[in-house]
Parts: structure tokens; C-alpha cells; sequence
């Protein structure tokens, strides 16, 4: 097996959070961080920027150590061949776009021509080349957006790190600046890392996704395994699925309080259950039969949700279900009032924990 381009233990103490996170890029090859506020994915972006020394653990680029307390070995941020994009972009003010991507080649050492022949070059791959003379407040934020990358590969980094490169966009340049910015990770032959909130971007751009929670990894794996089979919480929030821990006994999951949810797939032992919001059914009444996948519930709030409602319901299992507008007005949802849900057997999936 190949040795990952990128090859870190990143363990940072700050007061009273931890982040101790294992991270392995290929070369060619685009990570996503993922994580709620506070996760800690900024602190591993700079830990891997050089911007926050490690307080252990270790980091190795391109078999070069960078990082590592117990050897004392760091290597400076401008020394290291990392390229960052900065969710604010951080162009310089009194430069114009051509000598702000220039500026990390002449930081390297390459003459004044060489270093704006450079910048032209990486400004015509991002489509601006017309706009070399344009300072960045001359700029729109598309437009800025891309001589920030092209400013973090003009350096020709082995690693190129992204801190929420898109939110600072609005929705239709969003959009098209995400379509740009897949294209130019596809031709970057070093390893890329990906820090972001939003999983349209981290599904859009990133060959693999790490979930951080607490300072620690939670999930990882592609794009297919992680949006089908979340592990916590917030990863079922994430990609909008309800997601439950129970104990199964061949096509049922038991959650407790009598409640066990139907499945199509035979699994024995401790197991996660997961249904999609339009997998849950709402009845005013229980319904008639023996029906043990239904449970009482009470409606704790509704609001809008795409062309459907959303209804957050508490009770033995705390779900959400998506209603059409039709059926929510038939059932007249308010908050607290007591409903009965069941889910689909057919919509449920079922995997070990």
C-alpha cells in the first residue's frame, strides 16, 4: 500500500478542549472535514498550517516531519509547501491580483518577472486574467474567492488546505464557484484538506469525508458509506436521516418502551436503525391492528421544509417526520399536540454498531 502524502497525529491542548485527531491524505486525493462548531476543525487546519504548534503527536509532508513535539522538530508556516485559501480570503489590500498571487513565489525565491509571469499564468487558469491590475476591493467575491486559490497554488504546494472556502459566497455564486473550485482540485496532484459546515460542499468536492465531534474523529469514509450508514447524531442531521440505537433480534430493532422498529434485513446484536424523515407516517389516532413499529408521539414544533413540513415529535423515540402541507393541514399539527407515527419496514436500513 501506498504511504499517504499526508501523514498526521494532530494533538492540540488548549483550555479545556483536546483535539488529538489521526489524518491520512494520498496525493491526488481531497479530505473534508466535517464537524459541528467547536469541533475543532479549525485548529487542525492551523495545526496543519503551521499557524498552532502541535502539543503532541506528530506531522509528516512528503516524508518531511514538520511537526513534532517530542523530537522538537517544527517547521515554520512559511517554510512548509502548504498553499491555504482563508474563508475571508485575506488578499492584500494594497495589492493588485496579479502581485497578490505573485507574492508566494517571490517568498520562495523566484525573481520579480518570473513570479508575475506565474501569476498571470494562474490567473488565466481561474479565468481572471483580465482582471490583474484590479485591487481586491475592485474585486466581487467569486472573483476573489478565485485569486485566493490561485494565490495557494501558485506556490505549487504539496498540501493545499481549504478553511470554508465558499461561505462567504451567496447562493447562485456559490454555485458556480463550487463547479470552478472541483475542477481546479481535480488537476492539483497534492493532497487537499477541506474544512467546511456544509455538506453540499463536502459532498461536492471531497473523496472522502472525516467527521469531527469534540476533538475527535467520529466517521470516516466516502461519500456513499457515511450519507447511509451515520454513527452520531449530528452525522444523521447532517444528511437528514433519523438515526436510532436499539438491539436486534432478526427483522426487528428494539429501542425500548415496547417500541421495535421493522426492518428488511436479518442483523442480531446491538445495531443502529435509520429512516429518512418521508419514511414517517402521522395518524391522530392509532391505528388499527397490531402495528408494534407505531408509537405515541407529541408534536414539539412545524416549519417549512422544502415543498414539505417538518415535524419535530418527542416522546419514546424523538424524530422528525416530512408531511405534505395536504396532510399536515388534515391533521391540524400544533405544537404539544399527540399524534401516532409508524415508518415504512421497507424504508428502514439496519447495520451493526
Amino acid at each position: 500500500m501506498t504511504a499517504p502524502l499526508l501523514d498526521g497525529h494532530l494533538v492540540v491542548d488548549r483550555a479545556g478542549f483536546r483535539l488529538d485527531v489521526r489524518l491520512h491524505v494520498a496525493a491526488g486525493e481531497v479530505v473534508a472535514l466535517l464537524g459541528p462548531n467547536g469541533a475543532g476543525k479549525t485548529t487542525a487546519l492551523r495545526a496543519l498550517a503551521g499557524l498552532q504548534p502541535l502539543d503532541a503527536g506528530r506531522l509528516r509532508l512528503d516524508s518531511v516531519v514538520l511537526d513534532q513535539p517530542d523530537a522538537r522538530r517544527f517547521v515554520r508556516p512559511e517554510r512548509r509547501p502548504v498553499g491555504v485559501v482563508f474563508q475571508d480570503y485575506l488578499l492584500f489590500p494594497h495589492l493588485n491580483a496579479r502581485d497578490n498571487v505573485a507574492f508566494g513565489p517571490r517568498r520562495q525565491g523566484l525573481p520579480r518577472r518570473a513570479a508575475r509571469e506565474r501569476a498571470i499564468a494562474w490567473l488565466d487558469r481561474v479565468g481572471l486574467a483580465a482582471h490583474a491590475g484590479r485591487r481586491p476591493w475592485q474585486l466581487s467575491g467569486g472573483q476573489a474567492q478565485r485569486v485566493a486559490l490561485a494565490r495557494a497554488l501558485a506556490v505549487h504546494p504539496a498540501l493545499l488546505l481549504l478553511d470554508e472556502p465558499l461561505a462567504a459566497l451567496d447562493a447562485r455564486t456559490r454555485l458556480d464557484t463550487r463547479a470552478e473550485l472541483h475542477r481546479h482540485l481535480a488537476d492539483h496532484a497534492g493532497a487537499a484538506v477541506l474544512v467546511t459546515h456544509d455538506p453540499l460542499d463536502a459532498l461536492a468536492l471531497a473523496d472522502r469525508l472525516v467527521i469531527v465531534e469534540d476533538g475527535r474523529v467520529v466517521q470516516e469514509g466516502d461519500a456513499a458509506t457515511v450519507t447511509t450508514r451515520p454513527r452520531t447524531d449530528y452525522v444523521a442531521r447532517l444528511v437528514g436521516l433519523n438515526l436510532h440505537r436499539g438491539r436486534a433480534d432478526g427483522r426487528h430493532v428494539h429501542l425500548g418502551d415496547g417500541f421495535a422498529v421493522p426492518t428488511a434485513h436479518q442483523l442480531d446484536g446491538d445495531a443502529f436503525v435509520v429512516f429518512a424523515p418521508t419514511a414517517v407516517t402521522l395518524h391522530p389516532h392509532r391505528p388499527d391492528g397490531d402495528a408494534p413499529h407505531t408509537w405515541p408521539a407529541t408534536v414539539a414544533g412545524v416549519h417549512r421544509h422544502g415543498d414539505h413540513l417538518r415535524v419535530q415529535l418527542t416522546g419514546a423515540v424523538s424524530t422528525v417526520a416530512d408531511v405534505t402541507p395536504a396532510a399536515a393541514a388534515g391533521l391540524r399539527l400544533l405544537p404539544g399536540q399527540q399524534v401516532w407515527a409508524s415508518v415504512q419496514t421497507a424504508a428502514t436500513r439496519v447495520y451493526p454498531v
